[in-house]
């Protein structure tokens, strides 16, 4: 239920913070954690879910989705930018944690909530097909770019991305990984795959800071503003045009309007860039969340 996965995510949260705040733990412990997210428990959960999946026609318009928004995103965060003065590494937080959602992790429980388990399916298909490819491809540009002093060269970014664990990942899920493996190694990937989200929550918990600058306070204004209301509002519109109807439509809807994906934003934090700014957009959104996600729903079902 979404209100586990809620209670889970909080909890974890909280103990960072408690653990930050009486220095239980080393100075680089959530460079430590995300790491072993990284280099573990994501490339697990990719080998978990992705064989599963299959393709059909009629669920294109769930895969382009992301896609599209991510351009709108990169128009959007530029223009937001050049507005406020933005720093380099602000520009990258944005990009990425607006561009993702949280459409597994917190999507998949809270479509199942309040839209049910037979709308579980599309959530799954958003989700790998459209945000999960998304962060492999567009996720790990935008982290090679604007990591490091100076921007890389077009060979060092394509080095960068072949390093990510995840992709190496999904290109074996893709051509090698049966749907079905033995019951053992099934069982071991799943247990590393549900480590991954306490896991990144306690480490957003040790980074994040709930009293920010005052520069901080208007890139994360516009980063809620633009990932919780605005572009759930065009995926709409973009629904229609992709002739989404019914559950199809919702799910597209709904899965948009999640808060900010923990992983891009762990991976984020492990690159630091705007590490507060990247974990006060996930430790807020998922806040507010509880309260706009079940207005979208009821959005949807007075328009659909």
């Amino acid at each position: 239920m979404a209100f586990d996965a809620f209670a889970l995510i909080l909890a974890m949260l909280a103990l960072g913070m408690v653990f930050a705040r009486l220095r239980t733990f080393p100075d680089n412990a959530a460079d430590t954690l995300n790491k072993v997210v990284l280099y573990v428990c994501l490339p697990a959960a990719v080998l978990t879910y992705v064989p599963r999946l299959q393709l059909d026609t009629a669920l294109l318009g769930l895969m382009l989705t992301p896609w599209v928004l991510m351009g709108l995103t990169l128009a959007l965060v530029s223009l937001a930018t050049r507005l406020f003065g933005f720093e380099r590494q602000v520009h990258a937080v944005l990009l990425l944690c607006v561009a993702l959602c949280n459409s597994s992790f917190i999507g998949y429980p809270m479509v199942r909530a309040l839209l049910g388990d037979h709308a579980l399916p599309y959530a799954v298909v958003y989700d790998q097909f459209g945000t999960f490819v998304l962060l492999s491809t567009f996720g790990l540009y935008v982290l090679a770019r604007y990591s490091g002093d100076a921007p890389p060269g077009g060979r060092a970014i394509v080095l960068r991305i072949l390093k990510f664990p995840p992709l190496w990942a999904l290109g074996f899920a893709l051509v090698l990984m049966p749907a079905s493996p033995p019951a053992w190694i099934a069982l071991a990937l799943k247990n590393l795959a549900d480590a991954m989200l306490p896991l990144v929550m306690l480490a957003v918990g040790l980074t994040i800071q709930l009293r920010l600058t005052r520069a901080e306070l208007a890139p994360l204004g516009v980063g809620l503003l633009l990932k919780l209301v605005v572009l759930p509002a065009a995926a709409l519109p973009l629904s229609w045009a992709f002739g989404l109807q019914g559950e199809m439509l919702r799910v597209n809807v709904l899965e948009t309007a999640m808060p900010t994906m923990i992983t891009a934003a762990a991976l984020a934090i492990s690159h630091r860039l705007a590490p507060r700014l990247a974990a006060a957009l996930v430790g807020y959104g998922i806040v507010l969340s509880l309260v706009t996600l079940p207005v979208w729903v009821w959005v949807l079902h007075r328009v659909s």
